[in-house]
């Protein structure tokens, strides 16, 4: 939930400091009547209070104004209009202009006190955008001059009615319908508390966007990573990333857009870079960021700044591209009501299919190779992957990658004593029952998957078995092994694949230092390592067969996309 409780405009004139509510009544934590619906109204203060508190002096503008009393911490961005009084010059070419009576202001967010470190410092980046913008606009035609006096004016008005009446009024729905500076600040709020997106023409001139991306992707503050908020380059992609903890995005991933292409056109400011629409135009779910850069004609660093900018303000995620090897499989978060807006959307989408109905063939794993048939139309396989695209937009499915993990049975010693405390499945040849093996994939269909049971396959592994007429050098073998153990080493030694020396250098992907035997710890899945070491799946898979006996081979979600499957919306 996000933490803003409210916020507040604080003007300084010369004579006095005026604080002005423009926060919706009973959200803001520091209402002047208690509200019991309101979970900041633990701590009350009066305008003369805040005025008081929030009006900083000359020498704090353009600094971070950030305060903590009680249960509510009040953070802005004070910005001084015009110099000390006795300092302004006397060759001002515009005599006649009007002497401005305001000294500086403040937008003002009241947050809860324990606000995360990073929502603080996004908000007075928010409060610092609107200020720069005010403090042009109010040296171009006085216009906060104008709104402030139109505030102050109709305070005055609604006073003098509750006076009459002998009933407090609250001046906010009078200030809204006749002031063009209230309703952006209200704006600010409800987006801020909505979607996360600001997007203000302040004078109906100048624009103001601003992306809260905790809001954005529900990243929970257990989720940002310490130093998240560290001064780095504006607009630098690690740092536009890291703020809501989002991993950044690889060469293999694609781009996938959470919107329609010509919705996401539409809603890019006019002075855009060419660069970010034709990278809109050009991303596809079925091409990587390294095919999208070529394609659009653009630099790979170029491509990745422009992705994580759509990451960053909620327009995209990274998938890793669709092809025939994908396996998917039904979210635990998928939403699966029959009669859910999602299910009515698809239907219109898909005439002829029920969204439950498809959701129910990725009730368990299945590759999309599956649902191919040679006898249908090529229109059949464009609906399917336009379908999985639509699913995976929406979080309903959920894509398991391969990984290898280097396992090596116990000492026949140590299995003896600890037999009785070691589980089941640890006891079974080092593997465990719920863990299938390289065959239990699918069978590939490309012409690059092979499948793993070929004659030359079985050939190749059966001719070289220990006592046969090509001994291997024993050196050679433990030196391309030599960052393993001496147990990890005898168990791989003695795999019959082993005795093949390209086998064994294929498992240690010779030349030393070892570039495979790394990958085979659980965190590389097999799409990464193919991409790392320019290896065909079919070696992999091979290798994966031929090593099965103390390598075991699981799937799960990559990590890296994993993350945006659990943001909910």
């Amino acid at each position: 939930m996000l933490p803003t409780v409210g916020t507040a405009v604080c003007l300084g004139t010369m004579e006095v400091n005026v604080e002005v509510n423009l926060a919706c009544p009973g959200q803001l934590g520091v209402c002047r009547v208690r509200d019991t619906h309101c979970p900041s109204c633990s701590s009350r203060f009066s305008d003369v209070i805040l005025a008081t508190i929030l009006a900083t002096k000359s020498d704090m503008c353009g600094k971070k104004f950030e305060l903590k009393i009680d249960n509510v911490r009040f953070v802005g961005h004070p910005t001084l209009l015009q110099h000390g009084v006795g300092q302004i010059s006397k060759t001002d070419p515009s005599p006649k202009r009007e002497m401005p009576t305001m000294i500086l202001f403040s937008v003002v967010f009241a947050l809860r006190a324990t606000a995360d470190p990073s929502v603080i410092s996004c908000l007075h980046n928010l409060s610092r955008r609107i200020a720069i913008v005010l403090q042009h606009e109010e040296r171009r035609c006085q216009y906060l001059t104008r709104e402030a006096k139109l505030i102050l004016a109709i305070q005055d008005e609604v006073s003098a009615m509750a006076e009459a009446s002998e009933g407090p009024q609250s001046p906010f729905l009078h200030i809204l319908p006749k002031c063009k500076l209230a309703r952006d600040l209200k704006e600010t709020y409800d987006s801020l508390c909505t979607t996360g997106v600001v997007r203000l023409h302040i004078n109906n001139w100048l624009e103001v966007s601003f992306c809260l991306p905790h809001k954005i992707h529900s990243v929970a503050s257990r989720f940002i990573p310490p130093g998240s908020h560290r001064e780095e380059p504006e607009g630098h992609p690690v740092k536009v990333l890291r703020l809501c903890a989002l991993p950044p995005p690889r060469p293999y991933h694609a781009l996938l857009l959470l919107g329609d292409e010509k919705t996401l056109l539409h809603e890019l400011p006019l002075d855009c870079s060419p660069a970010l629409a034709r990278v809109i135009r050009t991303s596809s779910a079925v091409k990587n960021l390294q095919q999208l850069a070529q394609d659009a004609d653009l630099a790979l660093l170029q491509v990745f700044q422009l992705a994580a900018h759509l990451i960053y303000w909620g327009k995209a995620i990274v998938v890793y591209p669709l092809c025939e090897n994908n396996v998917y499989m039904l979210s635990p978060s998928a939403t699966l009501c029959l009669y859910s807006p999602l299910a009515d959307e698809f239907s219109c989408l898909f005439p002829g299919h029920d969204l439950p109905a498809v959701l129910s063939k990725f009730s368990l794993p299945v590759s999309l190779s599956a649902f191919k048939n040679p006898l249908a139309p090529p229109v059949q396989e464009t609906q399917l992957i336009q379908m999985v695209v639509w699913m995976l937009q929406h979080r309903l499915l959920i894509q398991l990658h391969t990984y290898a993990c280097l396992m090596v049975p116990p000492k026949e010693d140590d299995f003896r004593a600890k037999g009785e405390e070691l589980p089941f499945a640890a006891r079974v040849g080092g593997r465990s029952l719920s863990t299938p093996n390289a065959l239990s994939f699918g069978s590939p269909t490309s012409s690059d998957d092979m499948t793993l049971t070929s004659p030359s396959m079985d050939n190749s592994s059966s001719e070289l078995l220990p006592g046969g007429d090509s001994p291997v050098n024993k050196g050679m073998m433990e030196n391309l092994l030599s960052s393993l153990s001496e147990h990890e080493r005898e168990a791989i030694l003695g795999v019959p694949a082993a005795q093949n020396p390209e086998d064994l250098r294929m498992f240690a992907r010779d030349p030393p230092p070892p570039r495979l035997l790394h990958y085979f710890r659980g965190r590389h899945h097999l799409e990464e390592i193919m991409y790392n070491e320019n290896v065909r799946r079919s070696h992999l898979l091979m290798l994966f067969d031929k090593f099965r006996s103390v390598l075991v081979v699981t799937s799960h979600e990559d990590p890296v996309i994993s993350v945006f499957q659990s943001l909910q919306k």
